[in-house]
């Protein structure tokens, strides 16, 4: 199934995505949820996040093939980090870049599959952090790379991962999908930059679960992007962003130029 949340007429709803159209829900998509029997027309509704996580955790290093490229040793355990709340952003959002007097270096894309927690999970095991798991979704991990070492003594990471709209995610949560089977393609202006699968990865979905909920309480709608792989590559403004997961669907943002103030 493929789940969303949207507006429609100016009231925000979620349910599941069939075809061209939205099979309105009520109650709670990660406990109880009952379809209303109202149907949509997909075009009709206004795209939100799939869900609101109460923490968006990023990982680092976290595919060989990367980790190869760049000459990093395989971490033993999983790195991370936390993107802003404000950051967040959904399917069909513009992504903007930072005002040229905050910062004016490179900003990069980085598609990833993101994992959607389901239930409270905490000191789980392996087994039964796959359990918690409700689903996955498309995530566009967008950095201000050159944020990230300016200051020689203080490693930047959350700084640069969390600008206003530097967090897009959806457009759906599937359910029922075995991660590693799946295959990350991220196309800049329709080129593809990126192409990976997600087999290649270090610590498993199951794994990382398992691992983050002995350091901190997961609750349901919490999001964690399991990194990314080679192809991150800065942006121009006017760009077209698509991260595409077959199994999944395609978030679509555009990157535009800073808003001033």
């Amino acid at each position: 199934m493929h789940w969303l949340r949207f507006v429609h007429a100016g009231m925000p709803a979620f349910g599941v995505l069939d075809g061209e159209h939205v099979r309105v829900h009520e109650g709670d998509m990660f406990a109880e949820s009952r379809p209303t029997g109202a149907v949509l027309d997909l075009a009709s509704i206004r795209w939100l996040t799939p869900c609101e996580p109460s923490k968006f955790i990023c990982l680092w290093n976290n595919f060989h093939a990367a980790a190869a490229k760049q000459g990093l040793a395989v971490p033993a355990e999983p790195l991370w980090v936390i993107k802003a709340r404000s950051a967040y952003l959904a399917n069909g959002q513009p992504v903007v870049a930072p005002r040229g007097d905050v910062y004016d270096g490179r900003v990069v894309y980085e598609g990833e599959l993101g994992i959607v927690i389901g239930r409270r999970c905490r000191d789980a095991t392996d087994e039964e952090a796959a359990r918690c798991i409700f689903g996955y979704t498309c995530v566009n991990d967008v950095t201000a790379i050159e944020l990230v070492s300016r200051d020689p003594a203080f490693a930047q990471w959350t700084r640069a991962k969390s600008f206003d709209t530097f967090g897009a995610f959806g457009p759906v949560i599937a359910t029922g999908l075995d991660p590693m089977t799946l295959t990350v393609r991220t196309l800049v202006g329709g080129r593809e930059r990126q192409n990976y699968p997600v087999s290649d990865i270090v610590f498993r979905p199951a794994q990382i679960v398992s691992r983050l909920s002995r350091e901190m309480t997961l609750e349901p709608g919490d999001l964690i992007a399991c990194g990314t792989s080679v192809g991150v590559l800065p942006m121009k403004p006017g760009v077209r962003l698509d991260v595409a997961i077959d199994g999944i669907g395609v978030l679509t943002n555009q990157y535009e130029s800073a808003k001033e103030s």
